[in-house]
């Protein structure tokens, strides 16, 4: 092919599409905690706060053993290449050796990834704490050694778990670090879920994006959010699985979820209110260029402007998965087939900036 040739492209990087396949942007996963991975699936009769206490903090404890750090690290980066997440936002522990491994993995495995090592140090559980001292200096190395990598596919990100577990004078110590380096904040906010008008348009006027989480609001019970009207008032919205919050580290999950939690709003609502249900196109939406958006990653990944990096999937309808395709379907049906039975069993294929990395 002329094309081809022309930007001296060899053979054995062409893929050519049979019928049932399609290519699609990669997923971007807005918030994951990478070491609750064994917990998925664990604690559902709990509400958020006793969960913590009874299944998460034991857990992210075990993260001062390496080894033990770097099995689950493996395994979780693995899984989520192979359920077609190329973007990730991780929360690790509180533990800085750890958490660089989870950096390493992350790089040699070629996701994309914000990785933060959490900061708690205000109302914490017992053996699970740090001095402010502690959280600071080791969060501003941490954030020195990842970004000495100097590849763009990995960024720290400042990470205070969330507002009961960092006091005040942290909070402004870590904001002295997001300006001098230059790195983004996750925390959590109660998923954006309780929200009052007001704090709405606070988040919008600073430019704050918001993780929805549906699986994991859903299995902890703390509500449903109205993704409809964030978006109505400007804020940004991405999709995020919230592994172990939520027991699924599949994005189609995600989606599939943020349908369903739409839907049941819209049946809350007073007839003849005009609210209208998010639809399975603007689900795909958050998942794609609306989580770039939301991590402001959107000039280099999300969809297929040129220009930008090649963070796709080869997606296959016709090999044996969750369902059969037993008709003549166009495109735009396999692509609704896949976001509501699909599953990475029909992922072929992941590509992380260009290069195929499942």
């Amino acid at each position: 092919m002329q094309t081809q040739q022309e930007y001296g492209i060899e053979d054995v990087n062409v893929y050519y599409l049979n019928e049932g396949e399609f290519v699609m942007p990669g997923f971007v996963d807005t918030h994951i905690h990478a070491p609750q991975y064994p917990n998925a699936g664990l604690g559902y009769d709990k509400q958020l706060l006793d969960w913590l206490t009874t299944y998460t903090f034991p857990l992210e404890k075990k993260y001062v053993d390496v080894d033990f750090a770097i099995g689950v690290y493996e395994s979780v980066v693995r899984k989520t290449l192979a359920s077609g997440t190329t973007t990730a936002t991780y929360f690790a522990t509180i533990h800085y050796e750890s958490s660089l491994f989870l950096a390493d993995i992350v790089e040699r495995l070629g996701q994309r990834a914000f990785i933060g090592k959490v900061n708690m140090n205000h109302g914490t559980p017992e053996g699970y704490g740090e001095h402010i001292y502690d959280s600071f200096t080791c969060t501003e190395q941490y954030i020195r050694n990842i970004q000495c990598k100097r590849n763009e596919l990995v960024q720290p990100i400042i990470t205070p778990r969330f507002a009961l577990n960092c006091d005040m004078q942290l909070m402004m110590l870590l904001g002295e670090l997001a300006a001098k380096y230059n790195v983004h904040i996750q925390t959590v906010l109660a998923h954006g879920i309780h929200l009052s008008d007001d704090e709405l348009k606070v988040l919008a006027a600073r430019g704050t994006s918001i993780s929805h989480c549906p699986n994991s609001n859903t299995s902890l019970k703390s509500g449903l959010c109205d993704v409809r009207r964030l978006l109505d008032t400007g804020i940004k919205v991405g999709l995020g699985t919230d592994v172990s919050g939520g027991y699924s580290i599949s994005i189609l999950n995600a989606i599939r979820s943020a349908l369903q939690t739409s839907t049941h709003i819209f049946f809350k609502k007073h007839q003849g209110s005009g609210y209208i249900p998010l639809s399975y196109h603007e689900a795909f939406y958050l998942a794609t260029l609306g989580g770039a958006k939301a991590l402001s990653v959107d000039d280099k990944t999300g969809n297929f402007k040129v220009g930008k990096d090649f963070d796709a999937l080869i997606v296959n309808m016709r090999k044996p998965g969750p369902i059969d395709i037993l008709d003549k379907t166009d495109i735009k049906d396999l692509i609704q087939k896949f976001l509501y039975t699909g599953d990475d069993r029909n992922i072929s294929k992941v590509y992380v900036a260009g290069r195929q990395v499942k």
